[in-house]
């Protein structure tokens, strides 16, 4: 059974070698006739099957006796040894010198030695079978090359395998042979293979890509996979026939500068693709050799050692620092070409200790380059290696900083304490001050805002520059914001540094003053704008670049200037996937703002594209970001991921000791989805619970977080309409103090809800018409809502249908996902409540036929309408009170809803649209009224 077994395995090992078989058997003919001829079998790689087809023609020439075999075996460990091949081919009886032969001496040995084979091949015709020529010994293969020039009259066939090589092993004359060049096993030989040994499609599948055609390989991967399925990680402890024929190969049969290559090119395809044709002409120079090998014989290797498997195998089989010096080589052959910084850093993070400037600079750019495509652990990896070799103090020092940084958002310990580390780095004050700030405000992600605080007083103190104590002062109250009481405190500084502040850190202490008083109720959103925007063209210290125009982006939020304040935040805050960095005080306030603007403008994917990973990311890392996580549950809320949002508040905990603003987002976030769930105490707890918050920052004003709208919203639900109607009047007066529509038209709704009657509907109205041109989207459909039920039920009931219709047009719009996108159905929380509020007002939606003016919203409608007059932007601006950046945002969404790119489109669209509005007029009105 055994026998038949190997005899199986034989034929199978033998397949696609009928050529090479035929090329011998008619060798061994003319041989046999007295027409001596050699026959040289050549493979690029081990395992080619040479000596199986060796011994092949062998038995095939034994078999019936009419040849008398001889044979002999090349192994690399007697290649000193001279003759040590040939003395294996002749008995003991023949005199086969032990030492080395020079000149006519060895010439009189070689001619003995071909006259014993030629008497012995007189007697009956000889077949020498020599394996491994290449590792035999100088003198043998002389010897070789001497029988091959006198073969043609001797009845000897001379068989010999040796690797390929251009000029082989010694110089044989083709007149009387021929090299045969043994292929690789093509895919269908080895999935029959395959097959025949009971193996599925994938285990085939295995065979063809991991074997590369090569006979051994094959083998070993059919004997593997017939015991079960291999290790999933190459590097897994358990054995394998194929793991275990590569090592062999490499370790005991390959020469050393066979070995190199193979480990050269294992190195250099290591991440999985065959290396670069002028990467492989240059890792022939990491291997010098008097004969190196044929750029086929590269190709054929590369392509095995792209597989996982083989590369694995070789790589296993090295020595570590063997990997360690072929990478260094590699990397620094990437570098001196300009590759990649990442091609050339990720060979350095098998380099121990990346000890050479140009390692730590490739690191440092690869580290940068994965930043910006939000590859954040592996540019950490890169900063981690690079700090593990000898570097400079202040390249040591910014290299940990910008570490911290990365590492910050997934652990807030680790990341701390390597931004601690280095501060303590760095010796120019300067330095430690910009590192100082950078800790304070990796401290406030981490709600640590009195120890942030704390570590900017210190390095005030130890400022030689009374420029730089302003600069540190400044930053010191922005980071205030986040400590109930500490705020007070950081306002009256700043009032008193105003008077004095140099002009780079004046318009962030303008910034923050006014921040302040905008929500203590002090200023109106006018007066906020007169002061942001002409200080928005002043230069300013660079220290506080972010922290300014995060200051002046808020405040244009709050004033409803919402392009301009997105506009600043994607200044400064790079575009997904690229993460913000925690460690600028100033991007955290961006942030809050760019999530925030959109939230406001109903962008409510766009909120979560661009947030939701940063937030889970950091949930359960010791970064808790309060209104980040306030806005994406918001946003998920609104587009009905109702869910979603309530795990998003839920994961962030409870707010402990903190005392900042942030809080206060969440709270209101809270009260709002229990609103939602109809669970109206606890909506009316959580406004409380934020009002409370809001108050002991001195913020009163309904800019940020309308609290008492929806607290009076909750209390009208549960029948308290007189403490509904107190809170409601107090917002409706700070709301007309700040004096934007959002504002004001928030709080008159609320107003209505608490008064009802005659007056709920005046104050509805007047918040309808204040919210239509407004960016309110969000708000103007709640309150059409509420006016259409309004008028429904003080028997208007066609003008409730329109409002309502208007109101689900808004909805719609805001639901729909952005062009070109190919978003989610239409869904969310608005239109929910429109097609409600439709169905019980009995009123149908208007088809929606896209591309026309109906895709408009009021205001939208308004400033096309002017446009289309042939009115310029600053005529428009100046007509309706708007801001003319406000105008071209409207028109620039105009152009995108009605799919045109010139103003002269609008006159015909406009006139389409009125046209197919006295087409409608004049049809029945029972299919369009309710």
């Amino acid at each position: 059974m055994l026998a038949q077994r190997k005899e199986g395995e034989r034929a199978q090992v033998l397949m696609e070698r009928d050529e090479v078989l035929g090329t011998a058997a008619a060798a061994a003919e003319a041989a046999r006739a007295g027409n001596g001829r050699w026959m040289l079998l050549s493979a690029a790689v081990a395992g080619m099957g040479r000596t199986a087809a060796l011994d092949a023609i062998v038995r095939r020439q034994a078999a019936d006796g009419a040849m008398r075999i001889g044979c002999a075996r090349g192994v690399p460990e007697e290649t000193a040894f001279p003759f040590g091949l040939v003395r294996q081919l002749f008995a003991d009886d023949v005199d086969v010198p032990f030492s080395a032969l020079a000149g006519p001496d060895e010439q009189r040995v070689f001619h003995r030695l071909v006259t014993c084979v030629a008497r012995s091949a007189a007697e009956r015709p000889m077949l020498l079978a020599v394996d491994d020529l290449h590792h035999a010994d100088e003198a043998s293969q002389r010897w070789i090359g001497y029988l091959a020039r006198r073969i043609a009259e001797l009845p000897v066939l001379l068989v010999l395998t040796a690797c390929a090589d251009p000029s082989g092993p010694i110089p044989l004359p083709p007149a009387t042979g021929a090299s045969v060049d043994l292929r690789s096993l093509s895919a269908s030989a080895v999935v029959r293979f395959a097959r025949a040994a009971g193996l599925g499609e994938d285990q085939a599948l295995t065979c063809v890509e991991a074997s590369a055609g090569n006979p051994a390989l094959v083998q070993a991967l059919v004997a593997d996979l017939g015991d079960g399925p291999l290790p999933n990680a190459p590097s897994a402890p358990a054995q394998s026939l194929y793991r275990d024929t590569i090592t062999d190969w490499i370790r005991h049969r390959l020469d050393p500068h066979s070995r190199q290559v193979c480990l050269a090119l294992a190195v250099a395809s290591e991440d999985g693709t065959p290396a670069e044709p002028d990467l492989l002409e240059r890792i022939l120079d990491l291997c010098p050799h008097e004969r190196p090998p044929s750029p086929s014989s590269m190709l054929r290797l590369g392509r095995l050692l792209s597989h996982p498997l083989a590369r694995e195998a070789v790589l296993a089989a090295a020595e570590p620092g063997e990997i360690a010096a072929l990478h260094t080589r590699i990397a620094e052959l990437l570098d001196e070409s300009g590759a990649a910084a990442t091609a050339v850093a990720s060979r350095l993070l098998h380099v121990d200790r990346p000890g050479e400037v140009w390692m730590a600079r490739s690191l440092d750019e690869a580290a940068e380059d994965a930043v910006r495509a939000g590859r954040v652990a592996e540019a950490a990896a890169y900063l981690r290696h690079a700090l593990s070799g000898p570097l400079d103090p202040d390249r040591r020092a910014t290299f940990t900083m910008r570490l911290g940084a990365l590492e910050l958002p997934h652990s807030a310990a680790a990341g701390i304490r390597r931004l601690r580390t280095g501060l303590e780095l760095h010796t120019d004050v300067q330095e430690r001050a910009n590192a100082a700030t950078a800790l304070s405000a990796a401290l406030v992600a981490g709600r640590n805002p009195d120890t942030a605080l704390r570590v900017l007083h210190q390095a005030s103190r130890i400022a030689d520059d009374d420029e730089l104590v302003k600069v540190l002062q400044t930053l010191t109250a922005l980071v205030s914001s986040h400590d109930t009481a500490a705020w007070r405190g950081a306002i009256a500084g700043l009032r008193a540094l105003a008077p004095t502040a140099p002009a780079a850190i004046e318009p962030l202490v303008c910034g923050l003053i006014t921040e302040y008083e905008a929500g203590a109720g002090l200023c109106s959103a006018a007066e906020v704008l007169a002061r942001v925007r002409p200080r928005l063209a002043a230069p300013v210290d660079p220290r506080l670049r972010t922290a300014w125009l995060g200051s002046a982006a808020t405040l244009l939020q709050w004033a409803d200037c919402l392009p301009e304040a997105r506009e600043l935040a994607d200044m400064c805050l790079p575009a997904p996937p690229t993460p913000p960095d925690l460690t600028d005080v100033g991007l955290q306030c961006l942030l809050s703002v760019r999530a925030e603007a959109a939230l406001w403008a109903g962008e409510f994917h766009r909120v979560i594209a661009e947030n939701a990973a940063l937030v889970e990311a950091s949930a359960g890392q010791g970064v808790r970001l309060p209104h980040l996580t306030a806005m994406v549950a918001t946003a998920r809320f609104e587009v009905g991921r109702r869910t979603e949002a309530w795990e998003a508040v839920t994961a962030v905990g409870p707010s402990g000791g903190d005392s900042s603003w942030e809080w206060n987002e969440l709270s209101y976030t809270r009260a709002l989805l229990h609103a939602a769930d109809g669970n109206w105490q606890a909506a009316v707890d959580d406004y409380l619970v934020c009002g409370a918050g809001q108050s002991a920052h001195d913020f009163v004003s309904p800019i940020a977080t309308p609290w008492r709208s929806g607290a009076a919203l909750a209390l009208g639900r549960l029948g308290l309409r007189k403490e509904a109607r107190e809170l409601a009047e107090e917002e409706l007066h700070h709301a007309r103090t700040w004096g934007t529509a959002r504002t004001v038209g928030r709080a008159l709704r609320a107003y209505a809800a608490a008064v009802g009657g005659r007056l709920a509907l005046e104050s509805l109205t007047e918040a309808a018409e204040l919210l239509r041109p407004s960016p309110a989207a969000v708000e103007c459909a709640e309150t059409l809502i509420d006016l259409g039920r309004a008028h429904i039920g003080a028997g208007n009931g066609r003008k409730g249908r329109e409002a309502l219709r208007e109101a689900d047009a808004v909805a719609l719009r805001l639901a729909a996902p952005a062009p070109g996108t190919g978003g989610p159905a239409l869904s969310g929380r608005l239109l929910d409540m429109t097609e409600k509020a439709l169905r019980e007002g009995r009123a149908r939606r208007r088809p929606q036929t896209g591309g026309g003016s109906e895709a408009l919203t009021a205001a939208e409608r308004r400033i096309v309408g002017l446009a289309a007059e042939g009115h310029t932007n600053a005529q428009i601006s100046s007509a309706l009170c708007l801001t003319r950046r406000t105008v071209e945002s409207h028109l620039t969404s105009a152009y995108k809803k009605l799919r045109i790119t010139r103003r002269t489109q609008l006159v015909a669209i406009l006139a389409q649209d009125a046209e197919t509005a006295r087409t409608t007029a004049v049809t029945p009105l029972a299919g369009v009224l309710g």
